[in-house]
């Protein structure tokens, strides 16, 4: 979830890239699962469902059971993590309090404590200071903490779908209420509810760029300007 302020209210105030080290590393979070608890809004992009929908073998609807809601969050209906009901903690921690989707988790999950600064078209890494609770932290490349087998496709899926997202919600006030639910709604299914291939993610997801770029002109915001400020892009609800 995005967040607009400065570095200084939320980290070291440094910019980090996926070479740099930060001091993230808590030994694979043993005995602790904090961050995992209490979150008010972890929100999933669409790569978040290709790894759930094609690593657990299920469609996106089961997920809507139990595991994951709708909302809507700057401007945009989209999925986000449910918390199990009565304990407020992420529906896919298991008895022992582990991750039990660890290899396919969220990219916000990868991030935790770090963030993501966009500025220039293009984003860094920043390390929350008020977030994690382990002490003693130590230091690990930030491309070792995120683990991304495929970096430079990611950093283009990333901004891509930022842009798009940014675009989106400045049009959004704009549009008369059945153009923007029939957008709204045509997104959600284009991104998320429409089954995604096992293999390639990222082929798959320029090929329903494509789709949405020719769709968006009908309601004329492809060029819509953006907001100058730069974004934060942190995992919030803690």
């Amino acid at each position: 979830m995005r967040r607009v302020g400065t570095l200084e209210e939320i980290s070291d105030g440094q910019l980090y890239g996926p070479g740099d080290l930060v001091r993230v590393g808590c030994r694979d979070c043993e005995g602790c699962s904090a961050c995992c608890h209490g979150m008010e809004a972890l929100i999933l992009d669409p790569l978040d469902i290709f790894r759930l929908t094609t690593g657990l073998g299920r469609p996106f609807e089961d997920f809507l059971e139990k595991e994951i809601e709708l909302i809507i969050a700057d401007q945009m209906i989209v999925p986000k993590m449910r918390m199990a009901e009565g304990e407020q903690a992420c529906a896919f921690l298991n008895k022992e309090g582990r991750c039990s989707i660890h290899g396919i988790r969220p990219g916000i999950c990868r991030l935790f404590p770090l963030g993501r600064y966009y500025h220039d078209g293009d984003f860094s890494y920043i390390l929350q200071v008020n977030e994690c609770v382990r002490k003693n932290r130590y230091k690990m490349k930030v491309s070792q903490w995120v683990e991304e087998e495929e970096p430079e496709k990611n950093r283009n899926f990333i901004n891509t779908w930022h842009d798009l997202c940014k675009r989106v919600e400045a049009a959004v006030p704009e549009l008369g209420d059945a153009e923007r639910k029939q957008m709204l709604v045509g997104i959600l299914k284009l991104f998320y509810q429409q089954p995604y291939r096992p293999g390639d993610f990222y082929g798959q997801f320029e090929e329903r760029m494509r789709i949405a770029e020719k769709e968006i002109k009908k309601y004329h915001f492809g060029t819509t300007e953006l907001p100058a400020s730069s974004c934060l892009e942190v995992t919030c609800g803690k």
